[in-house]
């Protein structure tokens, strides 16, 4: 599943970011593959997308959100 899929506060943890350019800068931002993130809210057209992940929140486009391959964090019961 691709985080730009992601309802509006659900939680999933990160399994890997497909396109190699962004992931340098996503991983800096800390979304590494393993931690929980969580949509916060959506932009009324769908873009931005504001997330929580390590700890803080980060604003990210929904193209960006597309190569983020996620899956649902069960332990939460989502």
């Amino acid at each position: 599943m691709k985080l730009s899929a992601l309802a509006k506060g659900i939680e999933a943890v990160i399994v890997s970011i497909e396109d190699e350019d962004l992931s340098v800068k996503l991983y800096e931002m800390g979304c590494l593959p393993g931690e929980k993130v969580k949509v916060e809210n959506i932009a009324p057209f769908g873009d931005p997308i504001a997330i929580t992940v390590s700890g803080y929140k980060l604003c990210i486009r929904k193209q960006e959100a597309t190569s983020v391959l996620i899956k649902l964090d069960i332990s939460e019961g989502n």
